[in-house]
């Protein structure tokens, strides 16, 4: 018969054997693992408060491109008029804010939404005016204005922002 090697966790002669060896790589590869893990799920809470801010910031253009609408539909109150003005001035100051913050966390995406809120402020502003120029609404029937604004700047500024944005996530 031949030999028989029995392997045993006993003490080798460097002294060092293979459940020390395991001992110490367990934890390391959870480590590893948990380390892994970590990362990605700040890179998806990264991904998704960056997704959510651009929405933000693009729902303010909307808002603002919606303006010359609300205002046409307007019921003849002053408090109304203030209402509208005011919520007017409220979208400049988001979309200035979310421009602020893009060049800081975005940069790459800040020149593409400024060339949109500059659209954006260049059509609404032109459709304001003329909204602002017509009567008061006081009819159901009047509520449907037949025709939409055109905003083909807008939505183009808003197309390669967009593209912008979905780059940079």
């Amino acid at each position: 018969m031949g030999t028989v090697v029995i392997i045993s966790a006993a003490p080798q002669a460097s002294g060092w054997t293979w459940a020390q060896t395991t001992a110490l790589i367990v934890p390391v590869i959870a480590l590893v693992g948990v380390y892994v893990t970590y990362t990605l799920n700040q890179r998806a809470v990264r991904r998704e408060r960056r997704s959510r801010t651009f929405a933000e910031a693009l729902t303010a253009v909307e808002e603002y491109l919606e303006m010359p609408y609300r205002i046409r539909r307007r019921p003849p109150s002053p408090d109304v008029r203030r209402e509208l003005t005011d919520e007017a001035s409220s979208l400049l100051a988001r979309m200035a804010f979310h421009h602020a913050w893009l060049q800081i966390e975005a940069s790459a995406v800040a020149e593409p939404y400024a060339a949109l809120v500059a659209a954006a402020r260049s059509e609404a502003g032109v459709h304001m005016s003329e909204a602002w120029q017509q009567p008061p609404i006081d009819t159901d029937s009047g509520m449907s204005l037949g025709t939409a604004y055109p905003r083909d700047r807008s939505n183009t500024a808003r197309a390669a922002c967009i593209q912008a944005m979905r780059r940079h996530l």
